[in-house]
């Protein structure tokens, strides 16, 4: 017997999309329109005020200037779907150790193993590594500060060895060191993005290819990040320089885009890089041997900066934010640098007797 079913089933292999495509149908007929460039965001506008959601899957996000049109909305979702009010985002919460209590950490023969590699032998169960760093990996959407370490890591999921667990550990020990430290957002910000960018030529010892990295501002407050390693070698630093400002400015576009349909305009976009020699190979439309191997895609940089979307400028190595994104620092310049990006401590500890309690971790 063969059964039609008049509606998707929770579970089924297209319930998800059945459902997207239900809250997409009912938002558009509430007058909303879907972002072009993120499907899961939608505006409305009307005489100058504006609501805007953002979905993630069930989850609904709502902002707005107008408090009338969020009613209004509201009244819309409870006459389609069964809908719970949750209140106001307000409550911010702590990167929680994902490690079971009282696990150690680190061991005191780590950086011996790392550096002669002795007696370095693959896990015997992967699956505590996939797992942690699955953990690790939901963390950096909120943690730039570890974004490089845990990209790095992720490398060696499928043949995990004692050294890279113990590396795992010591991203580990440094998360429950400061579990509160997060993206600062300020309420009141300039409408100009400033990118930053910066690449680690060859810096990968199995493959020799390079790994780019950047961060872009809106005003002060940080809201995008990137580490990745290059897809092929390059012949030179300029020339990983140059493929990591490519990859920024596929983003500056996108986001360019976004903040327009969101009545978001502001100036000329800044994008800082401390090589000269990739500025230059930017802005000279002019050709040359040495970059003749740089494929036909990366080149787009110039057309954005001859439309004037873009300004590139040279900044001095010292305060390349993007530096974080793309290699190991020391303790004392790796924090200076993410006070830099603008990342905070936003957890206040309880306070016990009028006096501030700290916690040891």
């Amino acid at each position: 017997m063969v059964c039609r079913l008049q509606k998707s089933l929770y579970g089924l292999k297209q319930a998800s999309r059945q459902w997207n495509a239900k809250l997409t149908e009912a938002l558009m007929l509430a007058g909303f329109e879907q972002s072009k460039f993120d499907y899961s965001l939608f505006v409305k506008k009307k005489e100058g005020k504006m609501v805007i959601i953002l979905v993630y899957v069930d989850d609904l996000l709502i902002t707005r200037n107008d408090m009338d049109m969020i009613n209004d909305l509201k009244g819309v979702l409870n006459q389609n779907f069964k809908m719970k009010d949750l209140g106001d985002l307000r409550k911010e919460k702590v990167a929680l150790t994902p490690l079971e209590q009282n696990q150690k950490l680190t061991t005191a023969e780590y950086d011996e193993v790392v550096q002669q590699h002795q007696d370095d032998k693959l896990l015997e169960d992967k699956a505590v590594y996939q797992r942690l760093i699955g953990r690790l990996i939901y963390l950096t959407h909120t943690r730039p500060d570890i974004t490089f370490a845990v990209t790095h890591l992720s490398q060696f999921m499928q043949s995990p060895k004692q050294s890279h667990m113990e590396a795992v550990l010591r991203v580990v020990r440094y998360i429950k060191k400061e579990p509160g430290l997060g993206i600062f957002l300020k309420a009141f910000n300039k409408h100009q993005l400033v990118a930053y960018c910066d690449s680690d030529w060859a810096s990968c010892p199995m493959s020799r290819r390079s790994v780019s990295g950047f961060c872009v501002h809106l005003g002060d407050s940080l809201i995008s990040w990137k580490s990745k390693k290059q897809c092929t070698v390059s012949k030179s630093s300029a020339e990983a320089e140059y493929r990591s400002m490519a990859t920024v400015t596929s983003e500056l576009v996108w986001l360019s885009g976004l903040f327009k349909e969101l009545e978001i305009v502001g100036k000329p976009m800044k994008l800082f890089c401390d090589n000269k020699a990739a500025l230059q190979i930017a802005a000279n439309p002019m050709y040359h041997e040495r970059i003749k191997n740089i494929e036909i895609d990366c080149h787009f940089i110039r057309e954005k900066i001859q439309e004037g979307l873009i300004a590139t400028e040279h900044v001095p190595t010292v305060d390349q934010l993007a530096d974080v994104m793309t290699k190991a620092l020391e303790s004392q310049e790796h924090s200076h640098l993410i006070s830099k990006l603008g990342l905070k401590n936003i957890f206040i500890p309880p306070i016990e007797g009028g006096v501030e309690r700290i916690i040891s971790w």
